[in-house]
């Protein structure tokens, strides 16, 4: 099966030597990949050029990427993206770009290399487009799956987040982790069916055998299908 993966951080540049960007590593999609690039799948990882992780092994394509937009335009640019059967979506992407950046006077900062001889700045972050609500459209026949990491709230909100995601975005599963959801990761489907993982190491061994066993992901996908996600059993109790 031909598989994508994506990976680690991006970054929105303030100026031209400066940036904001997050603290992910890399580390899950880099592990992901190699699992299925171990299991004898064709894997093109997507990974965020300032991940800290070191890069995928085992044959693994690897195509770097900077910001939100660096990303989508390598996958609308990937070569035989209707042949895609499984899409991950693990990147750690930025939720913020920068609008505006100005000066004690409100005036415009230039974005050269700002001079901290101008004293205090003010910055306006604005929301970026979310990545997410383009992939059906690029992928109309691939399975995908997002990502749900959440800081504040309950396993049950971070699960009723999921579920938006899935309605909203017409994704086929979702990853679940972060402190609002607990230790280990949960993944959850399109019908609310939820497995638990403890570790990053059992959630691929999980997400590797799932994909297998995907009773429309083995073959070649076509552009007027649409993958509903098959029911998985969970590989560990639910906590």
């Amino acid at each position: 099966m031909r598989i994508v993966v994506t990976s680690g951080p991006s970054y929105e540049p303030l100026d031209k030597v400066r940036r904001i960007s997050n603290f992910s590593s890399g580390e899950l999609g880099t592990l992901l990949a190699e699992g299925f690039a171990q299991a004898g799948h064709q894997v093109t990882c997507f990974r965020g050029a300032a991940s800290t992780f070191s890069e995928p092994l085992w044959g693994v394509e690897v195509i770097p990427f900077a910001t939100n937009d660096d990303l989508e335009a390598g996958l609308r640019q990937l070569p035989g993206r209707e042949e895609v059967n499984v899409l991950f979506q693990a990147a750690a992407l930025c939720d913020f770009r920068v609008a505006e950046i100005v000066n004690e006077r409100n005036e415009p900062v230039a974005r050269e290399k700002m001079p901290s001889r101008e004293g205090a700045l003010r910055l306006t972050l604005e929301p970026a487009p979310k990545l997410i609500a383009s992939l059906r459209r690029m992928f109309p026949a691939t399975i995908i799956v997002g990502w749900k990491y959440e800081m504040d709230g309950t396993m049950q909100s971070v699960m009723a987040k999921g579920r938006l995601q899935m309605d909203e975005y017409l994704t086929d599963a979702c990853v679940l982790n972060g402190s609002a959801y607990g230790r280990g990761f949960g993944i959850i489907s399109r019908s609310g069916e939820l497995a638990h993982l403890a570790d990053k190491a059992e959630l691929c061994r999980f997400l590797v055998d799932w994909t297998e066993r995907q009773p429309m992901a083995a073959l070649t996908p076509r552009q007027d299908s649409f993958h509903p996600l098959a029911t998985f059993v969970p590989l560990a109790p639910f906590i």
